[in-house]
């Protein structure tokens, strides 16, 4: 510890005595006082006058050691960041040398690479990390130098005119730079600036047209409604209107959540021996699995009539593990498949509200149902996630389903048409937004769509 430092006044002084220890980075301020009323008067004729004035020295002197070891302090801050940004620059640059620069990789993933085209990728960014640092230090360097542009001409009359025969070696350069840039790089740049304007004006309007459908909507209160005679036969059980209905649950790692899906669906209140649930469990833990597994064993004991399937290879993630599902033979015997997420719990009544829509519509291919989340108003990220969520069901997908029949799948909380599946081509692995794949082909196959914005899961 650095000596401490401490000025003492007399018995009559009413100055700020400071007590200031120092610790090498570090120092402290262990007492500050404030000056007393009389310091602030102004009495020339007062004998003390003098004392007054050495004390306001001996303060002034005090005033300047705090500051000094604030600017230490701060010193040493400034240094301690800069240790950090090289120790962190260093971190990156050896991830970057050896490649590493996932989180999580598994060895399927390791075996899998290619090591020539990661090679490849990871020069090309160091490449053009290196090329925008070296030309941000030329544009800074050329404006320390005088190369200032006004708008909108950029004084090119100016720089078309100069004598270049009189340039040093940096403005023949730069001169030669912005030229490039006029001729090859702005023409390009002001096109797709051109672009996104017109791209926002047509969201925008989409938008405007989108709200105006929806309130629209509301003012009417208007909705999609099954026919009475389904919704009567489904409520007595007549004209044996319960379908065979196929539940899917596709899921991968899916600790936390499994037990909750499963049961909900387990739950749903249709007919025993008209449903049938595939969990596809596409996990890669051995836990995991195993809990999943002793999950459905528990509903089978039950009586719910569940299977497990599990693949040893995923190909194609979620589209490949559902299209391996739909080549069972006994999928055949169903009429309509129900597609859930690990993360979402329907309601029992859930086939009920949205079956019977099918019934006269030969050409509906998909029932939607809503999102509802259980966390919305967990902080502010899940309620700004919520207010977007909303538009997208409520304005967009309601407002599409009513006027064209036609949106995007959500990927779950929908019942298909498994005829609409097989006639546009089932699912396909080439992309991982296999539900706006299928539901575009479906569309252009000539099948239509309802949305249900009262029914949530």
């Amino acid at each position: 510890m650095a000596p401490s430092f401490d000025w003492w006044a007399k018995d009559s002084h009413r100055g700020t005595p400071v007590v200031v220890k120092m610790e090498n980075p570090n120092w402290s301020v262990v007492e500050l006082e404030g000056p007393s009323g009389g310091d602030f008067f102004l009495n020339t004729d007062s004998p003390s006058r003098l004392g007054r004035d050495k004390s306001r020295n001996k303060n002034a002197k005090q005033l300047t050691w705090v500051l000094l070891l604030k600017a230490h302090k701060a010193a040493g801050c400034l240094t301690s960041i800069a240790t950090a940004m090289v120790t962190l620059g260093s971190a990156i640059k050896r991830r970057i040398h050896s490649g590493r620069t996932d989180i999580e990789t598994t060895d399927i993933d390791r075996e899998n690479e290619n090591p020539t085209v990661k090679t490849r990728f990871y020069t090309f960014i160091k490449i053009f990390l290196w090329l925008s640092v070296f030309l941000l230090g030329f544009e800074v360097a050329a404006y320390f130098k005088g190369w200032h542009f006004g708008a909108p001409h950029l004084q090119l009359q100016y720089l078309l005119a100069m004598p270049f025969g009189f340039q040093d070696i940096f403005d023949s350069l730069y001169s030669q730079w912005v030229l490039f840039r006029v001729e090859y790089l702005a023409p390009p740049l002001q096109f797709l600036a051109n672009a996104c304007i017109v791209l926002f004006l047509i969201q925008s309007i989409d938008r405007l047209v989108l709200s105006l459908g929806c309130f629209w909507i509301r003012l009417k209160n208007i909705k999609p409604v099954p026919k009475q005679d389904a919704v009567a036969d489904l409520e007595s059980g007549e004209n044996e209107f319960f379908p065979m209905v196929l539940v899917q649950i596709p899921m991968c790692n899916e600790k936390e959540v499994y037990q909750q899906s499963i049961a909900a669906v387990c739950n749903l209140d249709w007919p025993k021996s008209k449903i049938l649930i595939q969990v596809l469990d596409d996990s890669d833990d051995p836990s995991t699995r195993l809990l999943i597994k002793e999950e459905v064993n528990k509903w089978q004991q039950e009586g719910a009539h569940i299977l497990y399937r599990h693949r040893v290879i995923r190909d194609g993630y979620k589209a490949g593990n559902l299209k391996s599902a739909m080549n069972c033979s006994y999928v055949k015997d169903y009429e309509f498949v129900a597609i859930f997420d690990a993360d979402f719990q329907p309601t029992p009544d859930f086939l009920k509200r949205t079956v019977p829509h099918f019934k006269g519509n030969e050409d509906l291919g998909l029932v939607q149902a809503r999102w509802s989340f259980v966390n919305k108003d967990e902080n502010l990220l899940t309620r700004l996630q919520n207010i977007n969520l909303a538009f997208h069901f409520e304005v967009e997908q309601q407002v599409n389903g009513i006027f064209i029949n036609f949106f995007g799948f959500n990927g779950t909380a929908g019942v298909w048409r498994i005829k609409a599946l097989e006639d546009s081509g089932g699912w396909l692995e080439r992309t991982t937004v296999e539900d706006m794949d299928i539901a575009v082909r479906a569309h252009l196959h000539g099948w239509k769509f309802i949305f249900l914005n009262d029914v949530e899961v």
